[in-house]
């Protein structure tokens, strides 16, 4: 009998694989409270960076190149495949349609009125789903802060504008739906891969607001590398620093740290925009940030 020779020695990774291997490493290295704080930090930084492409491209083309670009580089990374159940297609793809809209709304809103107080309003949509799931009387409590916190944000001097104010509302509404929805599409793939086919059909949905309000300033080199920018700040980086630290935290910590989004919003306009709240509109965003944070400790799951 002939013995073939079999070599154990490890193929040579590609400089990319290694790369890669390195990065993973260092992530897991870094507490999982601190990955959480970079990734609500990135996505405000990303809506920040893209409201200066606002005068060259427009809210419209600006979330067109993010929804895009992030669809393309989820693309790469999970190459999902298409052979789905219709109805896990028809799941995918309404959690596509919403994602779409909730970014086509919100962009139009920060268009329209400081970065942090579109960010508060839409946060009424994720508190929502938390106090309309819960039959506790204390968190009828904190959708009425939340609620005082809207209020105050809407009639402080220096008034909003109407419109951003509904586009936001609109945006939160999406929020909503898009918690619910993401459950679903969970349930039923595994993985990224319902991610990368919804963020597909989140492009097509802004696509055509993007082209007609930007046309050929799309394919802008300079355009195109800042939307890049966008992409992997506003989604790439934050669901993959969020991913990792999932796996290390409890839930409920995640949905606490996750509420100070509205203040890093606030904070993020302050220094890359210059968008100045006054005291009364800063209250109103510790309220809906306290509101967040205790339905989302009394949440009994």
């Amino acid at each position: 009998m002939v013995t073939a020779h079999v070599d154990s020695t490890p193929a040579p990774r590609s400089p990319l694989a290694a790369a890669s291997a390195a990065v993973a490493k260092g992530v897991s290295a870094v507490p999982p409270t601190a990955l959480l704080l970079l990734g609500v930090i990135s996505v405000q930084v990303g809506a920040a960076v893209a409201k200066h492409l606002f005068a060259q491209v427009g809210a419209s083309g600006a979330v067109t190149l993010r929804l895009v670009l992030a669809a393309l580089v989820l693309v790469v990374v999970w190459r999902p495949s298409l052979r789905m159940p219709a109805r896990t297609w028809v799941v995918v793809g309404g959690f596509g349609v919403v994602l779409g809209a909730m970014n086509l709304l919100i962009y139009q809103a920060i268009e329209r009125i400081p970065l942090g107080a579109a960010v508060t309003i839409e946060f009424l949509g994720p508190l929502s789903v938390a106090v309309l799931g819960s039959r506790r009387w204390v968190d009828g409590l904190w959708a009425v802060l939340a609620g005082v916190g809207v209020l105050l944000l809407a009639r402080a001097d220096g008034g909003l504008s109407f419109a951003g104010v509904a586009f936001a509302l609109g945006a939160a509404a999406c929020w909503a739906a898009y918690i619910l929805l993401s459950a679903a599409v969970g349930g039923r793939t595994s993985g990224g891969g319902g991610l990368a086919l919804a963020m597909v059909v989140g492009s097509l949905v802004v696509l055509p607001f993007g082209i007609g309000e930007a046309g050929a300033e799309l394919v802008d080199p300079t355009v195109l590398l800042i939307g890049l920018g966008v992409a992997l700040l506003s989604s790439v980086v934050p669901y993959s620093l969020e991913l990792e630290a999932l796996r290390r935290i409890p839930s409920r910590t995640f949905g606490v740290l996750m509420s100070l989004g509205p203040a890093a919003a606030a904070l993020a306009g302050l220094v890359l925009l210059g968008e100045r709240l006054n005291w009364v509109q800063w209250g109103a965003v510790a309220c809906v940030v306290a509101a967040s944070i205790g339905a989302t400790r009394s949440a009994r799951r």
